[in-house]
């Protein structure tokens, strides 16, 4: 490919304290934690909303946020939760048990609620927002990152700050700044299938076949993955995918599908996600004759929409200062470190639509790779930050993990935990002068107590896990 080179003088805007890439679940948390704690922040999202996944993907459910004996999220998430349910934005069947003690439950959301929500939660810290607006490029010296250049409709601007963190899922940031990363499908042998979730209307969840409470909903959504397995038989669908998570209940009659994967997506490649995302239409379509013809409760379904943007789950991720693997899940290891608990199986979905990738699917999230009652996983500091750099934090899917670890802890309210930590050390690395590859982290995780985490460990340190 050839290239070209591009002169133009880009207008300089005054300094942050600290700019986030990326207004997801982890970006939110880390624009908003800082600025609660007296930072001037600059949050940049490419899309119309706050959220991410959760809102422009309609990924409408928190993954589990109990350990089966207590609600294991604090801080900024649990905030965002129980605002959620106060507000009655939360799946109309979710009762107290689905945070406090249910295990593995998934917790359904309204995505209109949650824009509002975090839009509010934005405007009262004081941060300043940029919709429409991406990181094109970054000025770095040795590991330190100096400034970045964005993109938007007023065109390029030139931004200084003392401390940046990516949430771009992507690790598009660091990426920029030669942070060292891998890449799935490069350095990665396979790469978990991507999901263009979509929502309906009509959808009878009184129908006697749902019972009368949550458990009702439960039995249904078994029953439709029995019933997927026949209308594959019958040849209904384009690909025989056998793995479908199911209807979630955000509404009266509206319902949440996350389900039609779309297998070897490079979510780097603008033309695979282009063509993807038409394919995943299509699928969305047969989705929904396969509910109106197979499932009871469902005669009378609509497709509404498709999500605006993609469900991806893995892309490219960062090589930290640790790297977390599933001896550290299967053990249930706990560090001095850890900014956040855990708990979700390792939801690494099938790679392609073999009955033998489907069967490992289901032994690593029904046990084999799972945490039991009572049991979580930590997160540590070490992970968050690229390995060396000064002033340069990751949160949310592009932090150091291993595979089957990351299907745990790419889910939004890790990721809000996540966030919610990387904002409060850039903070305290203004504070205290501490680089991100040697802060003090006895002083963060005091620091995030303060804040509500809920950080259970009883040996603290003021080094990282390397």
């Amino acid at each position: 490919m050839s290239t070209y080179t591009l002169k133009r003088e880009i207008p300089v805007e005054d300094e942050f304290d600290l700019v986030v890439a990326g207004g997801g679940p982890a970006g939110t948390a880390a624009a908003v934690c800082a600025a609660r704690l007296g930072a001037k922040v600059l949050l940049l999202e490419a899309t119309g909303c706050l959220g991410g996944m959760g809102t422009s993907g309609l990924v409408t459910t928190f993954g589990p946020i109990s350990d089966g004996k207590q609600m294991l999220v604090g801080g900024i998430m649990k905030q965002i939760v129980l605002s959620l349910q106060q507000r009655g934005q939360l799946g109309p069947h979710v009762v107290p048990e689905y945070l406090h003690s249910q295990l593995n439950r998934w917790v359904p959301f309204k995505p209109e609620g949650l824009k509002r929500l975090l839009d509010e939660l934005v405007q009262d810290a004081g941060v300043d927002v940029r919709f429409f607006t991406r990181v094109i490029d970054a000025e770095v010296t040795g590991t330190k990152v100096d400034g970045v250049v964005i993109s938007n409709v007023e065109g390029y601007r030139y931004i200084r700050a003392k401390t940046y963190v990516d949430a771009t899922g992507d690790a598009a940031l660091s990426d920029l700044c030669g942070a060292e990363c891998k890449v799935i499908l490069r350095d990665i042998d396979s790469v978990a299938p991507s999901t263009l979730c979509s929502l309906y209307s009509g959808v009878n969840w009184d129908d006697p076949a749902y019972g009368e409470d949550w458990r009702g909903i439960d039995a249904v959504k078994a029953r439709s993955k029995k019933l997927l397995l026949k209308a594959i038989d019958d040849g209904h669908f384009t690909q025989p995918d056998r793995f479908m998570p199911g209807m979630n209940k955000i509404g009266k009659q509206a319902a949440q599908l996350n389900g039609g994967h779309v297998f070897n997506l490079n979510g780097l490649d603008v033309r695979s996600l282009s063509d993807g995302m038409m394919f995943a239409r299509k699928l969305a379509v047969e989705y929904e004759t396969f509910f109106r013809k197979y499932v009871p409760g469902c005669e009378d379904i609509e497709l509404l929409t498709t999500a605006p943007v993609m469900g991806v789950r893995d892309t490219r991720r960062i090589v930290g200062e640790f790297e977390l693997t599933i001896e550290d899940y299967t053990a249930g290891r706990q560090f001095p470190d850890q900014v956040a608990v855990y708990n979700r199986p390792t939801d690494v979905h099938p790679t392609d639509t073999s009955k033998e990738e489907f069967e490992r699917f289901n032994q690593d999230f029904e046990g084999k790779h799972g945490l039991g009652f009572g049991q979580s996983l930590g997160i540590p500091y070490s992970i968050l930050v690229p390995k060396g750099w000064t002033n340069l934090w990751v949160a949310g899917r592009c932090h150091s993990s291993d595979t089957k670890v990351h299907g745990s802890i790419r889910a939004q309210s890790a990721a809000y935990m996540m966030g919610q930590a990387a904002g409060t050390a850039a903070v305290q690395s203004i504070a205290t002068g501490q680089p991100a590859y040697d802060l003090d982290t006895e002083d963060l995780v005091i620091r995030l107590r303060a804040q509500g985490a809920n950080l259970p460990q009883s040996t603290l340190s003021k080094t990282m896990t390397r």
